[in-house]
């Protein structure tokens, strides 16, 4: 029979999922979130404190029609700045690449014209309060 090494040091334990900081930082924010959330579930019992308030609807809807245009804005030098690249380009796998790129700035402007009116519309139907007070159709 072979009698155990007492010279080598002992094997250190190793790391399981459950000892990750990741883990801990994860179970961290979550009890974070829900100490956090109670507040915030406070405020929507007061039904319109947004719409209480003298400027903030109005902050609300200039934040939303100022980002809407700039994203438009952002579409058209996109398009072009492509456009004009797409014209020097001799490769049909770059012209490839340029013309997916065109088509997802299209698709993120379309969504930045659709989210407005389609939080109005739908907010308004689920009763929720920020909708009934802000007019977030860019138009």
């Amino acid at each position: 029979m072979q009698e155990p090494d007492t010279d080598s040091p002992p094997e250190t334990p190793k790391r399981t999922p459950r000892s990750t900081p990741g883990l801990r930082f994860a179970t961290a924010l979550t009890a974070l979130s829900l100490i956090a959330v109670e507040p915030a579930l406070a405020l929507q019992a007061s039904d319109g404190a947004v719409c209480s308030t003298d400027k903030l609807p109005g902050m609300i809807e200039g934040f939303f029609q100022l980002t809407t245009g700039l994203g438009i804005l952002g579409l058209a030098v996109v398009w072009q700045a492509d456009s004009l690249i797409e014209m020097f380009t001799l490769d049909p796998e770059q012209k490839k690449g340029l013309k997916r790129h065109k088509q997802s700035a299209m698709r993120s402007a379309v969504i930045l014209l659709v989210l407005g009116p389609l939080y109005t519309v739908a907010g308004s139907m689920m009763s929720l309060p920020l909708a009934s007070c802000v007019n977030l159709v860019p138009w």
